[in-house]
């Protein structure tokens, strides 16, 4: 069973950035879209940003202008920069591969506290 992992979540004060990582095995980052979701406590998991094997890009409204999706295939990795971040961007961030198969990772836990 594969799983993502991520990486680069922590406590940070209000309008800080945080930078998020993912570093799926194999080829699973050149062929698929890769995506991050989130959860907050008592919500459902929710897309955040999204990247197609081809660069196109697409943003949650809630996020657009403040987080940027990027992915280096020459380090296999995925990264979600996040800027200006609001308390209500509190969740377990994850990691998410849609290729020929599915794939999800762990989760790393993102906090937005004064």
């Amino acid at each position: 069973q594969v799983q993502l992992v991520e990486s680069g979540g922590g406590l940070v004060h209000p309008v800080a950035s945080l930078s998020l990582s993912c570093a799926p095995p194999g080829s699973i980052l050149s062929s698929s879209t890769m995506c991050w979701y989130r959860q907050a406590p008592g919500k459902r998991r929710e897309l955040v940003a999204a990247i197609s094997s081809g660069g196109t890009t697409q943003y949650a409204d809630f996020v657009k202008g403040r987080f940027t999706i990027r992915r280096e295939n020459a380090k296999n990795t995925l990264y979600l920069q996040m800027n200006s971040l609001k308390p209500e961007d509190t969740a377990v961030y994850y990691c998410n591969a849609a290729g020929s198969n599915v794939y999800w990772g762990q989760g790393t836990q993102v906090t937005v506290s004064s």
